[in-house]
């Protein structure tokens, strides 16, 4: 199952508040919106993509309340990035002092900010050139560092402000750098 995109610009122009309004209307469905306003609905993912982004998520979790630098989000999390696209990533994190800086109407929404990290992982489903374009978007759009996470090729695609991708071939574990301090990821649930 891939992901369809409806392009109904010609159509209707959908605002903010009505997109947020067609997602809490339809909670089982998943939606984005891409910067060009078309709406696209992405698929569940199966078994194994699910265990594997459960562990990275607790594993993100436990080291944020080490830490306490800012929170962590879910896949659930539509972030409104600045060139108005509405993207979920598998995994976000945002810097405490960014976060606590939105209204709490912002909060309770579509969080209007693009988070300091991403981790998009691949499930057999997804495309690939897809996922590229949205992983260069959310550089694009403020975003620091993102992970993109292919464990049909046993591929990690490193995203940075200002510099080109770097691609691991089965590293055993990623750091977070400036971004996630103290960070280290372990990847033996991916490749395993």
């Amino acid at each position: 199952m891939t992901a369809i995109t409806f392009n109904l610009n010609s159509i209707v122009q959908i605002t903010d508040e009505q997109f947020y309004q067609l997602c809490r209307e339809n909670p089982d469905v998943k939606f984005e919106r891409n910067a060009e306003g078309e709406i696209i609905v992405m698929p569940p993912t199966g078994g194994e993509t699910g265990r594997r982004n459960a562990g990275f998520t607790a594993d993100f979790v436990i080291w944020n309340r080490t830490y306490k630098l800012g929170e962590v989000f879910d896949s659930s999390t539509c972030f409104k990035l600045p060139n108005a696209a509405n993207r979920s990533p598998d995994i976000a994190w945002i810097k405490k002092e960014r976060w606590d800086a939105l209204t709490p109407q912002d909060k309770a929404k579509f969080p209007p900010i693009a988070p300091d990290f991403v981790l998009e992982l691949m499930s057999p489903s997804d495309d690939l050139k897809e996922t590229q374009v949205k992983m260069r978007e959310y550089i694009d759009n403020q975003v620091k560092l993102g992970w993109l996470i292919n464990p049909q090729s046993k591929q990690v695609e490193i995203y940075r402000q200002a510099k080109p991708v770097e691609i691991l071939n089965s590293p055993t574990q990623l750091s977070g750098e400036d971004i996630l301090p103290g960070f280290i990821l372990d990847l033996g649930i991916v490749w395993n």
